[in-house]
């Protein structure tokens, strides 16, 4: 790689935390649900897969089943998640979020992209364009990346 490419890309992903930095600064219902890391994982893995296995969920996190056994008793506790038996094999539970659960990450989304809305609503039209073919652009990218990536790794 040139070193203008590199340092085109240096500069991109700072500007990128840099922005990230800004956008956290804002209130966040991230926050106030007082979420563990590993909980916080465990909802996205499910908003992003509807449901999983235990099993599914120790790779994703990569820890033990005893662990995400615990993790997920605990998101029950808080009407997160909830447990079913799998209709395909009853000897599997999958785990899925509830309605609060789903509205949780809903929240926490549409906070992220109203903050982001804001800073858009300030920009010029010319400017919005090319951001919408850079954005475009960078999607198909990472699509392309993630089906080159093993079945495995895409879901998590």
């Amino acid at each position: 790689m040139n070193d203008e490419r590199e340092d085109l890309i240096r500069r991109i992903t700072e500007t990128q935390r840099d922005l990230g930095r800004l956008l956290a600064r804002h209130p966040s219902p991230l926050f106030r649900s007082h979420l563990t890391m590993r909980q916080l994982k465990v909802l996205m893995i499910l908003a992003v897969n509807g449901s999983a296995s235990g099993q599914d969920l120790a790779h994703g996190l990569g820890v033990g089943l005893g662990t995400v056994t615990g993790i997920v008793d605990r998101l029950v506790t808080q009407g997160l998640v909830s447990r079913h038996e799998d209709p395909h094999d009853r000897r599997v539970r999958r785990v899925e979020l509830t309605p609060d659960g789903v509205a949780l990450m809903e929240e926490i989304n549409d906070t992220g992209i109203e903050h982001y809305r804001r800073i858009m609503d300030h920009l010029d039209t010319e400017t919005l364009r090319a951001l919408e073919h850079v954005t475009r652009t960078v999607q198909a990218v990472a699509e392309d990346l993630a089906q080159a990536d093993s079945p495995s790794l895409r879901s998590f």
